[in-house]
């Protein structure tokens, strides 16, 4: 009789608890955290572009930090905020070329990986380097979100951000975009185009192809807590048309009916199919200015999201050191899922003091 009764509650309570966006009946066999280990290739690869001065025009440190495959083998690498030139040999940058120094500063650039080099791209020239993304006028510039290739050509999201005030923090995010850049000519977009931007969700913080669709991960930016959305287009273009995971868990061509599927996300996070389920990757950010890196798993690519588990303490994080937006790199070959994540200062003169700050991590998850 207990176990009749119990099994009756069960189903009461299945059938009146609120379901989260995207959720599903679909069960599968979930990856299992293991262990986190330094990716020491990866990290070596980075070190060694930043500190080597062979070249007076090359990357020194970024953020950002996301990649994808090119046609052809070769790994691409998307930054954000990038320093170009040289390393002094007490591991200080110069100062800007503003400033009378010698360092460039870009609001994005690339680097394409080759035989365990990189090399760094830029617009412009090498006396007046410029964004790969360049910006309307000073009061606007772009940093880089995940990327996909769509019939031989690359597609990068765009945040364009805009200032409106004399402050330090006086700026915010303005659109989304995608610019589309041919394989051998990475330096300029070959076209812009604008993307959903209507409902403030900032669609660039994670790209995932399954089956048909490619699914584009999004934020909502509130400051102290930030949301994921999640949008999806048929076939490997972001060119498609677009619908909206809404909160019933069926989809909408409404960017309006676009649903908050989950807190705690940060600006950048990834969604990567590992094993038997899918793996979300991000810093948490329902702790403010977290050291933690964590983890959750899904049956499917738009969730729910659940098992969180902490699978990183970063060590930087301290004083006027943080770290932010941890992101998966399912595409490249390691001896688990490669993940990154960037760091920071708020001392801007430490940058200069100390150029191995203000570079990514490298890490391998292990799941089983």
């Amino acid at each position: 009789m207990r176990r009749l009764l119990l099994s009756f509650l069960l189903v009461l309570v299945s059938l009146v608890a609120p379901q989260a966006a995207g959720a599903t009946t679909t069960t599968c066999d979930l990856p299992t955290f293991r262990a986190t280990t330094t990716d020491a290739r990866l990290s070596a690869l980075f070190t060694d572009q930043g500190n080597d001065n062979s070249r007076t025009d090359d990357w020194t440190g970024a953020d950002g930090t996301y990649s994808v495959r090119l046609p052809g083998g070769k790994e691409l690498w998307i930054f954000s905020d990038t320093f170009l030139g040289q390393v002094n040999p007490d591991g200080s940058r110069p100062p800007v070329r503003e400033e009378g120094g010698t360092t460039v500063f870009l609001n994005n650039t690339f680097a394409v990986e080759k035989d365990g080099r990189l090399s760094t791209i830029y617009g412009g020239t090498s006396e007046n380097p410029k964004a790969v993304m360049p910006p309307r006028d000073k009061d606007h510039w772009y940093w880089a979100g995940d990327a996909t290739v769509a019939g031989g050509i690359v597609e990068v999201t765009y945040q364009e951000y805009e200032r409106y005030g004399t402050g330090a923090w006086d700026w915010r995010w303005h659109r989304n975009v995608v610019a589309r850049f041919a394989p051998g000519r990475l330096d300029r977009p070959i076209s812009v185009h604008d993307l959903p931007s209507g409902h403030k969700v900032a669609w660039a913080s994670g790209i995932h192809r399954d089956g048909r669709h490619t699914y584009v991960y999004g934020v909502e930016d509130l400051g102290g807590t930030k949301y994921m959305h999640l949008a999806r287009v048929r076939g490997a273009s972001l060119l498609g048309r677009w619908e909206y995971l809404k909160a019933d868990g069926t989809w909408s061509p409404n960017e309006a009916d676009s649903a908050r599927v989950m807190d705690g996300v940060a600006n950048e996070y990834s969604v990567s199919k590992v094993k038997g389920g899918y793996v979300l990757i991000t810093h948490d950010t329902t702790e403010i200015l977290s050291a933690k890196i964590v983890a959750y798993t899904s049956c499917t690519p738009y969730g729910p999201f659940t098992n969180k588990t902490t699978v990183y303490t970063t060590p930087e994080t301290g004083g006027n050191i943080f770290t932010y937006n941890a992101h998966a790199h399912p595409g490249i070959a390691g001896p688990g899922l490669v993940v990154s994540y960037n760091v920071n200062s708020f001392v801007n003169t430490d940058h200069y003091r100390d150029v191995t700050i203000y570079r990514p991590r490298f890490l391998d998850l292990a799941f089983e």
